[in-house]
């Protein structure tokens, strides 16, 4: 039986490159971000105790 191989077109393969998308000159830090989580995981832990 002869199996027949399906190859992507050498032009890319599905990769893609994030970076060369779109520069924004608002930036947040991984720090900064969990930060916010904590703070908002806390809120509702405080609301949900003290309500």
């Amino acid at each position: 039986m002869v199996q027949e191989k399906i190859q992507m077109p050498q032009s890319g393969g599905g990769l893609v490159r994030y970076f060369d998308e779109y520069k924004t000159k608002f930036e947040i830090s991984p720090k900064t971000v969990i930060a916010m989580i904590v703070a908002v995981i806390v809120i509702e832990a405080a609301i949900h105790l003290l309500g």
